[in-house]
């Protein structure tokens, strides 16, 4: 079974195609917050990579969330397009379980933080299992300040990762039991989305169009700002 990914939870716009043979093709780009314009080509970019037809596909993941309104919007909502399309199941998967996979090696509490613009992140813990992470805590919105006081308070070594850990590096800075994963681990990854996905697919653990929702752990951004504007 082939699976398309999809993941747009943050300024990044990711996508990917693999099966039993793994990961055949994938890519990622930044360009704002233009995800509307860039994810369709990415999709037909990666489906030429990897010598498939978009009709071969068995199955459409996507990033879930949390992340940005706009871009999880234009992602689920093409994932879901794609897939009424072609009469797929989904697979929904969190957004933070997909940036803390790359480091499941680790023996440190991995933490997984996504920038959230106003001086918020989106923040999960994990640990090393067989074969991967476990989520031991979140998904939840806090300012990096509470979190850095949390992570303190848990005596562990601490890898963080993630855009938001990176963007609020100075807050974490003077806790020496805290490890910075690496600038190219910042951004949530189709590839690990496909992965993740494949293996339920395997195992039917699948959802149908109509009864996928993105994970918002707050409001939009919008309608922030027009409460803000009628309270004023």
């Amino acid at each position: 079974m082939l699976v398309l990914g999809i993941e747009t939870a943050t300024t990044q716009v990711g996508c990917a195609i693999g099966g039993h043979e793994g990961v055949l093709a994938s890519t990622h780009s930044a360009r704002g917050r233009r995800h509307a314009e860039t994810l369709v080509p990415s999709i037909e970019f990666v489906c030429r990579q990897a010598r498939v037809e978009l009709r071969e596909m068995g199955a459409v993941a996507v990033d879930l969330g949390p992340g940005l309104f706009t871009g999880l919007r234009v992602g689920v909502a093409t994932a879901k397009a794609i897939a009424q399309a072609l009469r797929v199941p989904m697979i929904g998967i969190n957004s933070l379980d997909l940036l803390a996979f790359p480091a499941r090696f680790s023996s440190r509490l991995i933490t997984a933080v996504i920038d959230a613009r106003r001086g918020e992140v989106f923040a999960a813990g994990y640990r090393h299992v067989p074969g991967g992470v476990q989520r031991v805590s979140g998904p939840a919105a806090a300012t990096p300040e509470d979190l850095a006081s949390d992570l303190f308070a848990t005596g562990e070594d601490v890898l963080l990762i993630g855009d938001g850990a990176l963007r609020y590096a100075d807050r974490f800075a003077d806790r020496s039991h805290i490890e910075m994963a690496e600038q190219g681990l910042a951004y949530p990854s189709a590839r690990s989305l496909v992965q993740l996905a494949h293996a339920r697919a395997l195992r039917e653990q699948w959802v149908q169009p109509w009864d996928l929702a993105p994970l918002y752990l707050r409001r939009p951004d919008a309608e922030i700002n027009w409460s803000v504007r009628e309270g004023a």
